[in-house]
């Protein structure tokens, strides 16, 4: 079937290095799969806490599937992220030292299935969001100039 992206944390690289990535499936009720299904999510807000042993997402928003009327679900309840003990063990200590946090960086559905890309991360610092705009726009003039040039 493929990969179908649903929704980006476009934010994530901009505030965040990002030291490794992971994997992980999404406890969901049947209106939450189908609102995913729709595009009716976003991770502006969201972010990954390790609680008892177990990974949960916070703060992702899922709006309410309309034809799902008293069924329905509350849009921003947490939602227990599926990843291997020794992934969440991995996170668990990373997240331990000052500094590191763990972020969603996209949703997608893969094979019919809803699965989130975590990344463990940690904070950029003002500066380096400043030398990282400044990259981009020198390399954008470069481009721009050799564009001109053909």
């Amino acid at each position: 079937m493929g990969v179908k992206v649903v929704a980006n944390n476009r934010k994530a690289k901009h505030e965040y290095f990002l030291l490794d990535t992971f994997e992980a499936g999404i406890v969901l009720k049947g209106s939450e799969i189908k609102s995913i299904r729709a595009g009716q999510l976003s991770l502006a807000q969201a972010y990954v806490s390790i609680e008892g042993g177990e990974a949960w997402l916070l703060n992702a928003h899922i709006a309410p599937y309309n034809q799902a009327n008293r069924f329905n679900h509350d849009p921003l309840r947490p939602r227990k992220l599926l990843l291997h003990r020794k992934q969440i063990k991995k996170l668990f200590e990373s997240v331990r030292q000052k500094g590191t946090t763990i972020v969603p960086l996209r949703v997608y559905l893969k094979d019919g299935k809803a699965k989130v890309e975590i990344a463990l991360a940690k904070g950029k610092k003002h500066y380096d969001k400043r030398a990282e705009i400044a990259k981009r726009d020198a390399q954008r003039e470069l481009d721009r100039r050799y564009k001109q040039r053909r």
